[in-house]
């Protein structure tokens, strides 16, 4: 599928105000999964320079800096991208990864370190034992726990017995905090996800970017999609033979065409959309408006 993807990020200012270096992860990587066609950042006031670089996991980054002050400040990304999703991923996970437990190949371990240890503290063993209770959906057939049908029912879980909640603030609440509440937004969920995993002794990453919603687009009567209208985050977990799989626990959805990475990262405070700093009175402040549309593209 071909999608026109638009990422408009407003901040307003009751006076002109100073602006320090800005930060900006809008632009995904192409690659075999992921066709990127056009891609194009509009931002007001111009700019008085821009730098791209890569950032430590190969994300595309923007640096930008501003010479005058402004009252407003809007970037604009527009992206046009073809996905072309894997659908027969569960077929390539390896012999010895259809199980769990399963062991990574040393030199796979030595890549996948930083990316399997636990990164929130779990004294009571909550998560640990939260993501334990999954190995049991594999209990009607004789052997080990299956990976897959593990992964699965906790992406299932997730959404169907925690309560999406959007907020707009910045930050991921811990997954200990989402597990107590048992609510949250879908990079709350992610996280969720990726500690459940790494408990399992799976390495996981952090995926942002955006969803594809039929709802939003065409198809009045497609099925709820959450997560549309916004950016979107999910997690991504290693099995050998597979690779990377996209797991989106938010729409229980596994490599799904719909989804639309930008930046994968270790931890999701790396993946920010839009980051930096701006120098006035702090009643100066007005707010924050960001708009997302994703539609097809014939």
């Amino acid at each position: 599928m071909r999608f026109l993807l638009r990422h408009t990020t407003t901040y307003r200012y009751a006076n002109p105000v100073t602006f320090g270096r800005h930060r900006l992860m809008l632009r995904p990587r192409d690659s075999h999964e992921m066709r990127l066609h056009e891609a194009t950042l509009a931002i007001t006031p111009t700019p008085s320079q821009t730098v791209w670089q890569y950032d430590v996991f190969g994300n595309s980054i923007a640096l930008v800096d501003f010479a005058e002050p402004a009252s407003a400040l809007v970037i604009e990304s527009t992206l046009d991208v073809e996905r072309f999703p894997f659908v027969a991923t569960e077929y390539m996970v390896a012999e010895h990864a259809r199980n769990l437990p399963l062991a990574y190949s040393a030199d796979e371990i030595r890549d996948l370190a930083g990316l399997q240890e636990r990164h929130v503290p779990d004294p009571e063993h909550a998560i640990d034992l939260w993501a334990k209770g999954f190995l049991t959906v594999a209990d009607e057939t004789p052997g080990l726990p299956e990976t897959l049908p593990v992964l699965n029912a906790m992406a299932a879980a997730i959404r169907g017995t925690f309560t999406y909640v959007p907020r707009d603030a910045y930050g991921t609440q811990s997954p200990l905090e989402t597990l107590q509440s048992g609510s949250g937004t879908c990079r709350d969920f992610a996280y969720l996800m990726m500690e459940g995993a790494r408990s399992l002794g799976l390495a996981a990453r952090f995926v942002s970017g955006y969803i594809y919603d039929p709802g939003r687009d065409e198809a009045a009567d497609a099925p709820a999609v959450e997560g549309g209208g916004a950016t979107h985050a999910w997690a991504q977990i290693y099995l050998p033979g597979a690779g990377w799989m996209h797991i989106d626990p938010t729409n229980a959805l596994v490599s799904d065409g719909a989804l639309i990475p930008v930046a994968i990262v270790r931890d999701p405070a790396q993946a920010s959309p839009v980051s930096g700093s701006w120098e006035g009175k702090a009643e100066d402040g007005l707010g924050l408006e960001v708009e997302v549309s994703v539609t097809r593209k014939d």
